[in-house]
């Protein structure tokens, strides 16, 4: 009988939860916006999927915004809603297992802008080196307008197809992080729009607390509507190289070797710094091998060792056409002191632009080979330094095999370029590695390419972690409990915590993060 009783309060309370939203979203609809409301179908399935096709979350609407006031009356009419109504901001769709979805309010459209009114442009501030930028721009498009001025941001993506709001709200890595650290070591100033639906500028003199909580915060405490970002000189062109080792040891030495010279003049250091590993079947579908053509001299496949593993440095020198005089020096200078194979040595001279934009023209090719959108279960990790080489041995050499569906990058960032306040969490050591898999799965009849397969290698190597002491920090976390982000965040747990009841205490945003569950008060006295 208790069980029928409870079974009844559940539906009847279901029912009225729907009816509850319903009658929110007709309020939402009544509210003074300058954008646009929609509920198209296309809208809809647009918002409902991510880059990562891994899960689906279908909102109630779409949100253009214009202006960082839309954003905010939305949200407050959430924040005054009795029935868990949910705001998630959505830049290009780039997350992997529906961060920005949500399927019981409205998502905001950051990026992508429908109807007559737009956000504001990008603003560059040329004398003073910054400019300010809507939460929804895109990278690329805030490369073309400061390239106008000579200018560019310091700290990059290797993808420009992403928005400013979503990567300052993980952190933003590339290969320049050894050099200037991630992307939100390089903003001075946020406009936010808090979950009360408070609209706050936050700098490190303003609102400081919010500021650094926001900065990796993964839209937890507000969504980014402008973002003040450092700018340096532009260079005009880059020599991109790659060379490659089949010593592990050899590899990770250079690369430590290279990121410790970033206090150096900049005509005795690389500009970036990456890397990455290539098995022995690992060249079909990687956009990271494009440069590997049949017109270079060395056939990689003759250099493999029994291992069946490569590692290839990525480096790339910036420089000016009024300069490239002393390029080849230079880069001399810098490779001598390497140890890489020395018949392995691939260079090219290309725009500084169509550099930092390479991803995208490689997403090209493989949208026209229909490998683009595809399910992507990538796995970043960021490796402490004293433990890459066991990773080495029980992932690159153990656990992968001999193929892969996607390219693996690794490479090493100095800690002290990262703002401790922030809210993103790293390795407990001075020196640490992204590992990223980025990884595809593709229908193409193999086990090892199969999106179940994939998903159980991840698990397997984040087992082989814990069970080898390897205290592995995940970027761009999801986990789907509270306990395991408690044990994410660490020490950074309680403050985490604290900033979210400040900022956020009715947990409205983000709820696809699944860090806080949205609060509901027309169940809270349901009996247990």
């Amino acid at each position: 009988m208790a069980t029928m009783l409870l079974l009844t309060f559940l539906i009847s309370s279901l029912i009225m939860v729907t009816v509850g939203l319903a009658i929110d979203f007709m309020e939402i609809l009544r509210l003074g916006i300058d954008g646009q409301l929609s509920v198209d179908p296309s809208d809809v399935e647009t918002a409902s999927l991510d880059f990562g096709l891994l899960t689906r979350g279908q909102p109630l609407a779409v949100l253009h915004p214009v202006s960082a006031q839309d954003i905010a009356r939305v949200v407050k009419a959430a924040y005054g809603s009795n029935q868990g109504m949910t705001v998630s901001a959505r830049g290009h769709g780039h997350s992997i297992n529906g961060q920005a979805q949500t399927t019981n309010g409205v998502v905001i459209q950051m990026s992508g802008w429908k109807g007559g009114n737009k956000p504001p442009r990008p603003h560059v501030w040329a004398e003073e080196r910054y400019v300010d930028v809507w939460g929804g721009e895109l990278w690329i498009d805030v490369l073309k307008s400061t390239l106008e001025y000579g200018l560019a941001p310091k700290s990059w993506t290797d993808y420009l197809y992403l928005s400013v709001g979503g990567t300052l709200s993980n952190a933003g890595i590339s290969g320049q992080a050894f050099n200037h650290g991630p992307q939100i070591s390089n903003v001075y100033e946020l406009d936010v729009v808090t979950g009360k639906g408070e609209v706050l500028t936050c700098s490190e003199d303003e609102n400081t607390e919010l500021f650094h909580a926001v900065l990796g915060g993964l839209g937890q405490f507000g969504i980014i509507t402008r973002a003040r970002i450092s700018l340096e000189p532009a260079p005009n062109m880059v020599r991109w190289i790659r060379v490659l080792y089949s010593n592990f040891s050899a590899f990770t030495s250079d690369q430590e070797h290279l990121i410790s010279l970033h206090a150096e003049p900049s005509n005795q250091k690389f500009d970036y710094v990456e890397g990455f590993v290539i098995v022995a079947e690992g060249l079909i579908n990687n956009w990271r091998s494009s440069l590997f053509s049949p017109q270079n001299p060395v056939k990689i496949s003759t250099l493999f060792p029994t291992s069946g593993v490569l590692y290839c440095l990525e480096i790339a020198k910036n420089y000016h056409e009024s300069t490239a005089q002393t390029i080849d020096q230079e880069v001399e200078f810098l490779l001598k002191k390497l140890n890489f194979i020395s018949t392995s040595v691939f260079t090219t001279d290309l725009l500084y632009v169509d550099f930092l934009d390479r991803v995208h023209m490689a997403e090209m090719k493989l949208r026209s080979k229909g490998l683009w959108e595809v399910p992507h279960p990538w796995l970043n990790l960021f490796i402490p330094s004293s433990k890459i080489a066991e990773f080495d041995k029980g992932v690159f050499k153990g656990i992968l095999g001999n193929k892969t569906s996607g390219p693996i990058l690794i490479y090493p960032m100095n800690k002290n370029k990262w703002d401790h306040r922030s809210s993103v969490v790293t390795p407990d050591e001075g020196l640490f590695y992204l590992v990223a898999l980025l990884r595809s799965a593709l229908d193409s009849g193999e086990e090892t390419q199969s999106l179940e397969y994939l998903n159980n290698q991840n698990r397997q190597i984040l087992r082989y972690c814990d069970e080898a002491g390897i205290k592995v920090k995940r970027y761009l976390p999801h986990y789907t409990t509270q306990q395991e982000w408690m044990d994410h965040f660490g020490n950074k747990w309680d403050r985490f915590y604290e900033m979210k009841m400040e900022f956020d205490p009715r947990h409205i945003l983000a709820s696809g993060q699944r860090i806080f569950t949205p609060t509901f008060p027309s169940l809270s006295n349901m009996p247990s």
